[in-house]
């Protein structure tokens, strides 16, 4: 913006010379009064920062949740409904998804669907898979207190998006989470679950983000 500044100055010490009076001086006033006005707003107008795009929208359905084979029976059986239950949350209420596709032509019909998309702003819709990698639940003792444990959940998931129609993969993204409560002499259910709960919330949260970082790159053409 300096250069700018320069100018001004220079505009200022010519037009400000002795013998300007009358209407040439008025003149010369007028014109830079008109001046001064159109540099300073040209400044604020550099000065302001650009306006930013709004977030792309896109439409994600769950598709199937499962855990690795090698994931202990009772875990697999904690952790799967807490992991069900905070994707469908997060689904319905990011703020970048359409959870429902009001008026929807059938999936089916591919240039209708991909043209009803557009027409509503979405950027695409995605059929998601989500696998739970690792899961995993510890209980111990704590050191100094004989009448607490400390309950350890950790967990990994992994979630693959297809795009709809097509089933083309669209994205991947990897989340993980490990939680630790203190709790009594013994595990009570809503303990658990509770502990379950915050992993589950955890690990989608940080795969969501890592699904939104590959959407935001530019999509390379077939």
């Amino acid at each position: 913006m300096q250069p700018m500044i320069d100018r001004l100055s220079a505009t200022l010490r010519v037009a400000a010379r002795p013998g300007g009076a009358g209407a040439c001086g008025r003149l010369r006033l007028r014109s830079l009064a008109a001046l001064v006005s159109f540099a300073a707003l040209a400044l604020l107008c550099a000065g302001a920062p650009d306006a930013q795009a709004a977030p792309k929208k896109y439409h994600f359905e769950l598709f199937r949740i499962s855990p690795k084979p090698e994931i202990k029976k009772d875990v697999a059986e904690a952790a799967v409904p807490r992991v069900e239950a905070q994707v469908k949350k997060t689904f319905e209420t990011h703020p970048q998804l359409v959870a429902k596709l009001e008026g929807a032509p059938d999936k089916d019909k591919a240039d209708a669907f991909r043209k009803y998309l557009a027409q509503k702003g979405i950027s695409g819709a995605f059929l998601v898979t989500v696998e739970i990698t690792e899961a995993s639940e510890e209980l111990e003792p704590m050191e100094g207190k004989p009448n607490s444990q400390r309950f350890t959940v950790s967990i990994s998931v992994h979630l693959l998006g297809e795009a709809i129609p097509g089933r083309t993969i669209g994205f991947t993204g990897d989340g993980r989470a490990k939680v630790k409560q203190e709790i009594g002499k013994k595990l009570r259910p809503r303990d658990r679950e509770a502990t379950w709960d915050q992993a589950a919330e955890v690990a989608i949260a940080d795969a969501m983000q890592t699904v939104f970082k590959q959407l935001e790159k530019p999509q390379k053409k077939p």
